[in-house]
């Protein structure tokens, strides 16, 4: 409970008996999810001040314990009435604007070291489940203040960019490996090219011969195929579907020079 020990420590000539502690434990617990004290009684006072500290005579009803508490973002305004029962202590808590009721009982020897009051390190015990009474019985039912909870931590989930085909996948910075895209060869990756408009992904259904993932000599369609394309013809990077045999001297036959099987077949 880290920000008690120096409350308590100012609190310290007020605190006469166990309940007087347990009641500053929870009043702290509330500061820590996101409430401010503005001071004693069931009616507002004059030129009441939120703050951390406990006010003046908190601790004068030794049977109800009163107190009034806002949130940081001024949303929520809590009635606290923490009222002594033999060995017991019962919360009440009630949010005035949305009219909410919350309570929990708790056991004063559960959370108290009554022979300890005078030392902090020791007065407490338990600690951790007076934090999840006061978290689960107060704080859920009621609500947290929505400044505590746009403090909480967030899990989000990783980006894929290959999952929306017309998202544009962000710019790489100088000496960052580049984010992962299925090998052209892979059959999971087939159609893909055909989804982005913007052509950052591989495997579409128009088979490339210069993206097919099969080694090739080193050919600019840009720069214009002698006695096929003048340079220009082809924008660079545009996808290419060459019109005939590509590269020079290209060892063996072309496939789309065989026949076709069974070509002479007359009953084919």
């Amino acid at each position: 409970m880290a920000g008690l020990e120096p409350l308590y420590a100012w609190a310290r000539p007020a605190i006469s008996r166990p309940q007087d502690a347990l009641v500053c434990g929870i009043h702290w617990e509330l500061i820590q999810h996101g409430y401010r004290c503005l001071g004693t009684g069931d009616q507002p006072g004059p030129d009441e001040r939120k703050s951390e500290l406990l006010p003046a005579g908190w601790e004068a009803n030794k049977e109800v314990y009163t107190l009034r508490y806002k949130s940081t973002d001024d949303a929520r305004e809590l009635l606290l009435k923490a009222i002594t029962v033999e060995d017991s202590m019962i919360l009440n808590v009630m949010d005035r604007s949305s009219q909410k009721v919350a309570d929990v009982t708790l056991a004063v020897a559960d959370y108290i070291n009554p022979e300890h009051l005078d030392d902090f390190h020791k007065v407490y015990k338990n600690t951790k489940e007076l934090r999840t009474r006061i978290a689960s019985g107060i704080i859920a039912p009621l609500g947290a203040p929505a400044e505590k909870a746009r403090n909480e931590p967030e899990s989000k989930e990783d980006v894929h960019w290959d999952e929306n085909p017309l998202r544009l996948p962000p710019r790489q910075p100088m000496g960052t490996r580049a984010p992962y895209r299925p090998s052209p060869l892979s059959p999971f990756a087939v159609g893909g090219e055909d989804l982005d408009p913007f052509g950052g992904r591989s495997g579409g259904m128009i088979v490339d011969p210069l993206r097919s993932g099969i080694p090739q000599p080193g050919i600019d369609p840009s720069s214009g195929i002698p006695g096929r394309l003048p340079p220009g013809a082809v924008p660079p990077g545009a996808r290419f579907d060459p019109f005939g045999p590509i590269g020079i001297g290209r060892p063996g036959p072309d496939p789309d020079h065989l026949p076709p099987p069974g070509y002479d077949d007359m009953f084919m």
